[in-house]
This record gives C-alpha cells, structure tokens and sequence, in this order.
C-alpha cells in the first residue's frame, strides 16, 4: 500500500505533476474479480488505461484482453511477439476480443488473419466484415438497459430483441461464424438490475437461435461496468456478483464461454494523482486554488467520464468550500467549486486523488503547451 509519506517523497524525487500506479493493487483487484465469478474470463477493457506496463502486469496475471483500436490491439501484441506465428494466432484466438461494434475497413483486412473475435450490431457492419474478414468469428452486441450507470453507451451500440435473430442469420448467410452474444450495461453501473435484464435477454436469445437450428454459439460476453467503489453510496462488488452468479448458474448452460470486459473496476483505485498549488486567490469571496494538473490531463475524467475527483491535502488545519483549477488559461479547465480543503495551503503544498486510474491518463492533451503528469510505477 501506497503511504502519504511515499507519495510525498515521490514528489520530492520526480517533481509534480505525477501520475502513481500501484501494481499490487492492480493484481488484487484482478484476484478480486476473477474469485467472485469463477465461470467469468476477464478480458481487460485497455480503453479505461492503456498505458503498456498496466497491460503487462495484466497479461502476467492471466487476464485477456478486450481492444478497440489498432492501437490498443498492438499494445497487446507486445506481450506475444516474441512467440512464434502459430503461437501468437493461438494466443489472440483465445483472449483478445475486438468490442468496438464499429470498425474501418482497414482494421478490418489487418486483423483478418487472426481469425479474432468481434462484435457487430447492424447489417451494414456484417457486409463489411464479410467483404474484409471473412475470417473473424463474431459476436452479436445486444442493446441492453443503461439507468443507473455513469456513462450511458446503448444510445450509441446495440442491436434490439426484435433484432437479433434477424442479424444472426444475416451473419451466418454471409458466411461469417457467429461465435454468441454480448452487451454491455454502461459504464460504473450502480443499477445491478441492468446485469440481471441483460443476462436474462441474452439467455432467451440463445434458445431462439438454437430453435431456428443453428448451434455454433457458445459464448455469451457480459460486457464491463463493474463498478468501482469511489464512494460509500457504491454497493460492494460481492453484491453485483452474487446476483450475476445466480443468474449465470440458472440461465447460461456450463458448455457456453462466459467473458467480461472489466476495465475501470481493474484500475480506478490503483492510481493516484500528485500535484502541486501554483497559485491562490480569492474570487467572489471565495477561496480557489490553482494547481498544475487540471482537466486536460489527468483529471480529464471530469469531462470525458463524468467523473468527480476530491483531493486530500497532506496538510492539516482549519478547511473551507473551495475551488480547484488547473494551470490552463481555458476557463473549463475547472477541477472541482465544491472542494473541502485547509484554508491556509500554499503556493507548493501538494494535494492528492485517489482511485484516478480509470478514463484519466487515457485521455491527456498537451493542450496549451503543459504535457501530462509523469507516471511512476510502483510495486512493478
């Protein structure tokens, strides 16, 4: 674990602003998820922190992984270059699914050749497959209820119950291997009844299919949202899963692959976020503080992720309601208005966020000439 005195000294060493990354916390919280649902294979969500050595770790740990991009894929890839090519194809056929429901063409003629598990939602997307990877086995993405979480995806991705069927089979008629089924409940999800509706969809789906005759699926891919506990109102994790146990054990059949794609559950609390006060004043009778990390770096999640972030301050004294900023002369560039902290914090005392490892990094700027946080690893 990761003291205040520790972070304190790395701040003395490295310089502010930093970006802390515990890796016994990553393995912990992955031994977590993996011991609280046992038939559940965890594909690592790399979107929610691509950085290469969090991969790597994972990779160690025996997770696989979930991509969408190229980019991601690649980072991936690092960790299985060296086997030989008949290795690699095993490699990636078994633990790497490409979950972006849409994808370019040229992604598409890449990754042909791995025979890789990927989703699609529409007609236009299985044309597109099939013109461009034949190959790939894929997996029908579900629109499934999204109340209750953080960041809302079924707007964007999904294909209806009245749907589903229908694109099945346009699938298998375009020659294409549909491998099963996956959704997603959005993201840090607190309404444990999307998971339960969902699963309960996907399970009645799979006997249609297989009363039309086809049988090739054998997968169902839960998707991520597992929530991370940032605050108390956060039911623990237990919950969730014992209900999702419940269900899987009664609805899903033992001979069907169960995967999910965690990724701000693996890696929100396993980061920590050091900065520095560059500045103080007061605006309209208000106390605020200005720091050099803000929200085009690694506090970003609070415009990308709708995220809030709180700040301890290793200082100790008399607090009020203040204002955070970040260093940027852009005036969104507003870390938190409703932040406790001690009123008597100067120019060079440092503050901390914890639980930042999820959507923060991942989406850093240079915007206005300030580069991101520098990132530590520890307990590599």
């Amino acid at each position: 674990m990761i003291t205040a005195n520790d972070l304190q000294e790395l701040a003395k060493t490295h310089g502010t602003p930093l970006f802390i990354i515990d890796h016994d916390e990553l393995r912990s919280n992955y031994a977590i998820f993996k011991d609280n649902l046992p038939r559940v294979q965890a594909y690592y969500a790399v979107k929610a922190n691509p950085d290469p050595v969090i991969v790597k770790t994972l990779f160690e740990a025996g997770a696989s992984f979930d991509v969408s991009s190229i980019a991601e894929f690649n980072i991936v890839y690092d960790n299985i270059k060296h086997l030989s090519e008949q290795d690699q194809h095993q490699w990636i056929w078994d633990n790497i699914i490409y979950a972006n429901p849409i994808k370019a063409e040229e992604t598409l003629r890449e990754l042909d050749k791995y025979q890789l598990l990927m989703t699609f939602d529409n007609r236009e997307e299985v044309f597109k497959i099939r013109d461009h990877a034949p190959n790939a086995r894929v997996v029908l993405r579900l629109r499934v209820s999204n109340a209750g979480a953080m960041v809302e995806l079924s707007s964007k991705f999904g294909a209806s119950h009245d749907e589903a069927l229908d694109l099945i089979f346009e699938a298998v008629n375009a020659g294409l291997t549909v491998a099963g089924l996956s959704f997603h409940v959005g993201s840090q999800t607190t309404n444990f009844e999307n998971y339960m509706q969902a699963i309960n969809m996907a399970a009645l789906i799979f006997k249609e299919v297989k009363e039309r005759g086809y049988d090739k699926m054998d997968l169902l891919d839960i998707g991520g949202g597992f929530p991370a506990p940032y605050d108390e109102s956060v039911k623990p994790f237990s919950e969730l899963t014992k209900r999702i146990n419940t269900e899987l054990n009664r609805l899903i059949p033992e001979d069907i692959k169960i995967i999910a794609e965690p990724g701000r559950f693996l890696v929100a609390t396993t980061a920590t976020a050091v900065s520095k006060i560059i500045g103080k004043a007061v605006r309209h009778g208000k106390l605020c503080y200005y720091i050099d990390d803000g929200v085009y770096h690694t506090f970003s999640g609070v415009i990308f992720d709708h995220c809030q972030y709180h700040f301890d301050a290793f200082k100790v004294g008399p607090t009020q309601i203040c204002t955070v900023f970040g260093p940027t002369c852009d005036g969104l560039d507003v870390i938190s208005m409703t932040e406790e902290l001690p009123e008597d914090l100067q120019r060079g005392d440092l503050l901390s966020s914890k639980n930042i490892g999820a959507y923060s990094g991942a989406t850093s700027t240079y915007f206005n000439g300030f580069p991101p946080a520098k990132v530590i690893q520890v307990n590599r």
